[in-house]
């Protein structure tokens, strides 16, 4: 196979197709109960050091309760698919991030993010390799489908491409150029979803974005729901099932599980506590008072939800809708 460029960025994930392989073979396929607390899904599986991914883009269905238990355990030295918004600001100002595949980290209409800016011109965040939206999902794909890359053709001719790890190839069928993206393997997914079993079983309303994929590329997935509900229930609609129970290893009982942002047909993001965020995340200071506030000083997610106040929490919801 003729490289005819390479992109110039660290492979910081380099994927082992055959070791995901043996993961999988040697996972439990029981169908047993894996409804657990935040803190001791966070706490069993992951690890300092591990390569992270969460899922979705911008504030929607992002898996928020889990990350704040991650800051709040203190785990450090991630790496992980930067590709969100306000979630993974916090784990950067937070200084558990070391590397970064980075598609977006910001704060949308709000702007860039101020934490991104000051762990890269600190050291903190050592890498920052750059990718597309398209291409991190792409490459959640080629993890999925077992192979160790993916052809594609958008990233030809970018300095998105140049920036990357990425390599050009001339493709052994037509002879021209056509781009590699490898593989990516999470040693842990994070995904919320609106409604699981106690097995795993999981189910999305509206964009189901790239769960599918992630779910299938991460060794260790935790799934948080806003409700449980039975198998039999799961049953009755199977092609709702966006991930399968076998993939999955924790299922955590999350209501308003991705405040301050917002879930499909079930509750608004939350604007002024976001803007809140935007405001504090303008320095250091301000970024540390904050999750001394709605982090380490809160002991979990219902103490998170209990200081946000279930009335304020309520006028987010649609009307007519109940998760």
């Amino acid at each position: 196979m003729k490289i005819l460029e390479s992109g110039s960025g660290k492979l910081i994930q380099p994927p082992d197709i055959d070791a995901f392989r043996e993961w999988n073979r040697q996972k439990s396929k029981e169908l047993v109960d894996k409804r657990m607390s935040e803190a001791e899904a966070v706490s069993r599986f992951i690890q300092d050091g591990d390569y992270i991914g969460t899922e979705l883009y911008g504030t929607v269905r992002c898996p928020m309760s889990l990350v704040r238990e991650i800051i709040r355990q203190g785990k450090k030295n991630l790496r992980l698919a930067g590709q969100g918004v306000m979630e993974l600001d916090l784990l950067l100002a937070a200084h558990t991030v070391k590397e970064i595949d980075l598609t977006y980290v910001g704060l949308e209409v709000y702007g860039v993010s101020n934490g991104l800016r000051r762990e890269v011109e600190s050291g903190r965040v050592e890498t920052v390799v750059d990718w597309s939206n398209a291409s991190i999902a792409w490459r959640f794909k080629a993890a999925a489908m077992g192979v160790p890359f993916i052809p594609v053709r958008s990233n030809l001719g970018t300095d998105t491409f140049r920036h990357s790890a990425a390599k050009v190839i001339e493709c052994p069928f037509t002879g021209k150029p056509i781009c590699l993206l490898p593989a990516l393997i999470l040693d842990v997914g994070l995904i919320h979803v609106h409604r699981a079993d106690k097995y795993g079983n999981a189910q999305i309303d509206g964009i189901s974005g790239f769960a599918a994929e992630m779910a299938r590329a991460s060794k260790r997935l935790i799934i948080s729901a806003e409700e449980i509900i039975d198998e039999e229930e799961i049953r009755r609609y199977p092609h709702r099932t966006i991930i399968p129970y076998y993939l999955v290893d924790a299922v955590v009982h999350a209501p308003f599980g991705s405040h301050p942002g917002e879930m499909c047909y079930v509750y608004r993001r939350d604007e002024e506590k976001i803007r809140e965020w935007v405001e504090a995340a303008k320095t250091e200071e301000s970024a540390q008072a904050y999750l001394q506030k709605y982090i380490y000083q809160v002991p979990d997610h219902q103490a998170y939800l209990d200081l946000i106040g279930r009335e304020r929490l309520e006028s987010l919801r649609y009307s007519g809708r109940e998760s």
